[in-house]
């Protein structure tokens, strides 16, 4: 009977060693799981926190030319404000005063944009300068659009003037004029007094 008393009491014994142990186990599975993953999310909010280098000054204002243009078919003078200073001059090739600032611009655009539909202007042959917090882009455009419901197609070049201002580069001086050759090639009803590339072509 003692021995079987002794035997039992081992039996407890190693039971609860076995259960101590698998509690211990567990236990620390659970603790280096936890700090594993808190290692991984301090490695993952690290990574976040890198800053991306920044883009080459040339490559910025190349898609700062194209963001503003997609506001300019759009409609979206919010969108193309984003790269225009407030004091920014605006001259055509019609003969007439500039136009400045952001304010008095905004006002002949969508003027003369209310009188064209399917409005796309494309651009080639980009040429970009950097000088210090300085920079200049010029390049050819072709605009196409239906004018009172007819086909109207007409072609240009526009000189951009950059200030880089906070970080940003901004225009400050738009000078767009139409080529006469390329609107008399392609015959379309009159346009607005102002001129396509002065009013009804708003300076892209």
């Amino acid at each position: 009977m003692r021995k079987r008393i002794e035997e039992f009491a081992w039996m407890r014994g190693f039971i609860c060693f076995l259960a101590a142990a698998l509690i211990f186990a567990v236990s620390f599975d659970a603790s280096a799981g936890q700090k594993k993953k808190k290692g991984k999310d301090k490695d993952a909010d690290h990574s976040d926190q890198v800053p991306m280098p920044p883009k080459p000054d040339v490559e910025a204002i190349d898609d700062d030319i194209g963001q503003m243009m997609a506001g300019f078919q759009l409609g979206d003078t919010e969108m193309m404000h984003k790269y225009y200073s407030d004091n920014v001059v605006f001259v055509s090739g019609a003969y007439e005063p500039p136009v400045v600032g952001w304010q008095n611009y905004v006002p002949l655009y969508q003027r003369e944009r209310a009188a064209f539909q399917g409005m796309q202007l494309n651009r080639r042959n980009t040429l970009i300068f950097t000088h210090g917090d300085v920079a200049w882009a010029s390049y050819q455009w072709q605009f196409d659009a239906n004018f009172n419901g007819q086909p109207y197609t007409t072609r240009g070049q526009t000189t951009l003037v950059f200030n880089k201002m906070g970080g940003n580069w901004l225009i400050v001086h738009n000078h767009t004029s139409e080529i006469p050759a390329a609107a008399a090639s392609a015959p379309a009803p009159q346009p607005p007094a102002a001129g396509p590339p002065a009013g009804a072509q708003p300076k892209p």
